[in-house]
């Protein structure tokens, strides 16, 4: 009967805009060719259509793809900024005020001697990955990465090992490149095993270019024999190859057995499958896989036939070679996942792989707001330039034009009217304000948050934490949605360390990692040092859950670990309970941070040697006691 199929999808919140789902469902051709694209799958179009018009809102620019559809005059609707302000703010809670890689089990070190070799690994893996953030400049990539997460709802980070820098790189790329191979029976909620990154490079005519499709890949696949940098059979294109088999030895004998693949250097063939095992420095265990990295060129005018960004032919493509002349055609990367954190702005939908915008819900709002913006500036005018109405007018010849200290002349029964519009210019103003209470409710940012309540208006500390409840669980949610990325990414930074043989690395065993964020709420810092003060004494909280409560709580303590050690330096009584307790001299200079003193050793008691024969010794005089009565 021709009826229209309702589709349900992570995109499917922009259907009601004309301009994203046209007749047929699909975005615009006119407002994004990008998606559209011959190589861009068709399961990936509304997403890339939905990143590019959440981007322009962002940037102000909503209304100029609103004029592909709407005409010209949809260019007049003011935009004043309100959906990249709430992002900012977004952006701000969800990082909070700091943010500190911390290695469960650092900051109890030497507290137990069964656990004191892994806890001074764990110290040691904490300094090296907080050195490797300062270098890399953690806190400007996660800033990057969260503003494009909270705003298009997809974040990614691509790492590599640098051999000039000596340690891994991170990058923040645009979701938009990313196209994850996600099969039909496989969980997006999962780690995909073919990781695409693609975009068009325009025609450079100065150059003599064309235009281009640039595309590198990662790939986990089984481990395969040893390839070097050579050429194709036409000697044009740079390719991987086998390498050149040996000389046969004419003095060998005939039954001599050939010789087999060549291998890495560390790999072996397992006699009963033929598989090539390969052992990391971070598996107790031989793994038969490996990551390998391609980085390919196509001239877009050379791509015919029904093809994607997954099934682009090897003929045609310009494979790039790396600064040390690896040509990367399938280059083993020797690592065994692939450097590539995807990071959701919110939890994903079971078996679902891509998160949703913090203006997803709120977007048919951010309409309403602009458009009684533009309702409030043409009311605006009126009002500072308020409608004449003239009758009775004197000279008929007069041109009439309101201006400063401008007269007009009217007749006995002339008549001059000013057209009041301010009342409407209030109610607009009074709408503008309902309508950005609505937008806080439904993205769930309360006034407080946003700065726009006076701390007059708060009547107590307790109704401002109330207020923050639902910012509160938004927070919780957003940063559960990262924890596992972040843990994930800090884990990568440790194994490309070790397989890039660093000599600080050297012995060190990963461990667990985790990117702990500071508040973004205000804090009561007497309240928490209340309950420090009171609890660490009693016994209810340890030293250390103290000291990272302060920590938390704002106060300027840059290492707690060392604080701890500050502290205890200063603990005589604590000390003194110890040495009571332990009666040894070594424990107690240990918790004081300090050495034990030498206390020398007392000489043994001497007793003088009485002959056997000596009567003064058998019978003492009269008044005197014996030794035995002495002592």
């Amino acid at each position: 009967m021709g009826l229209r199929q309702i589709a349900i999808h992570a995109w499917s919140w922009l259907n009601y805009k004309p301009v994203y789902s046209d007749s047929m469902g699909m975005p615009n051709r006119r407002a994004f060719p990008e998606a559209q694209a011959m190589w861009v799958p068709a399961e990936d179009e509304r997403r890339l259509a939905a990143y590019k018009l959440l981007s322009a809102y962002d940037h102000n620019q909503a209304a100029e793809i609103a004029e592909v559809v709407d005409g010209a005059t949809a260019r007049d609707r003011r935009e004043f900024g309100d959906p990249s302000m709430f992002i900012d703010t977004l952006v701000a809670n969800v990082l909070g005020r700091e943010q500190k890689i911390v290695v469960p089990g650092a900051e109890q070190t030497g507290t137990a001697a069964d656990g004191a070799v892994p806890a001074a690994m764990a110290e040691r893996v904490q300094e090296l990955l907080r050195d490797w953030a300062k270098a890399e400049l953690l806190p400007m990539r996660l800033q990057q990465c969260e503003r494009k997460t909270v705003a298009l709802g997809d974040g990614v980070y691509r790492m590599a090992w640098d051999p000039a820098k000596k340690r891994p790189t991170l990058r923040v790329t645009d979701p938009g490149f990313y196209f994850p191979v996600i099969g039909e029976d496989d969980d997006g909620g999962e780690y995909p095993r073919r990781v695409h990154f693609a975009w068009e490079l325009p025609e450079d005519t100065k150059r003599g270019l064309k235009a281009r499709l640039r595309r590198i890949t990662y790939e986990l696949d089984w481990i395969r024999p040893l390839t070097v940098a050579g050429v194709d059979e036409t000697g044009t294109r740079a390719v991987r190859a086998l390498p050149p088999s040996p000389e046969p030895d004419p003095d060998a004998a005939d039954t001599a057995e050939p010789a087999g693949p060549a291998l890495t250097p560390g790999d072996t063939i397992e006699p009963a499958s033929g598989a090539i095992a390969r052992q990391y420095a971070w598996n107790d265990e031989p793994s038969y896989f490996t990551c390998y990295l391609t980085d390919a060129t196509w001239i877009i005018g050379d791509l015919k036939g029904n093809i994607d960004v997954d099934s682009l032919p090897d003929t045609g493509a310009t494979y790039a070679t790396r600064s040390d002349g690896e040509v990367l055609d399938h280059l083993d990367l020797l690592i065994d996942f692939i450097p590539v954190v995807h990071v959701p702005n919110t939890v994903p939908p079971a078996e679902e792989h891509w998160g949703q915008s913090s203006l997803a819900k709120a977007l048919q709002v951010f309409d309403e707001l602009a458009g009684s913006d533009t309702d409030s500036a043409r009311a605006s005018a009126t009002t500072g330039l308020p409608m004449l109405a003239v009758s009775g007018v004197a000279d008929t010849r007069q041109e009439l034009a309101a201006g400063p200290g401008m007269v007009f002349k009217l007749g006995d029964a002339g008549k001059l009217t000013a057209v009041d519009t301010s009342s409407a210019l209030a109610e607009l103003r009074n709408h503008v304000a309902d309508l950005k209470d609505r937008a806080s409710n439904i993205v769930r940012l309360p006034a407080v948050s946003l700065g726009t309540l006076s701390p007059s208006e708060v009547p107590s500390g307790f109704a401002m934490q109330v207020s923050l409840g639902p910012l509160d669980s938004l927070i919780g949610s957003m940063r559960l949605a990262r924890e596992h990325k972040e843990r994930l990414l800090l884990k990568f930074v440790q194994r490309l360390y070790l397989a890039g043989q660093h000599p600080d690395w050297v012995g060190v065993s990963p461990q667990e990692a985790e990117l702990v964020r500071g508040p973004y709420t205000p804090t009561d810092k007497a309240a928490v040092l209340d309950q420090v003060a009171s609890g660490v004494p009693q016994g209810v909280i340890s030293l250390e859950t103290g000291v990272r409560m302060l920590a938390d709580a704002g106060f300027p303590i840059d290492d707690i670990e060392k604080e701890i050690e500050l502290i205890q330096s200063r603990s005589f009584e604590q000390a003194r309970f110890l040495a009571d307790a332990l009666g040894n001299p070594d424990e107690v200079a240990s918790y004081l941070g300090r050495e034990a003193p030498d206390e020398p050793v007392a000489p043994a008691v001497q007793l003088p040697v009485v002959p056997a024969d000596d009567p003064a010794a058998a019978a003492p005089e009269e008044g005197q006691q014996g030794s035995r009565g002495n002592e």
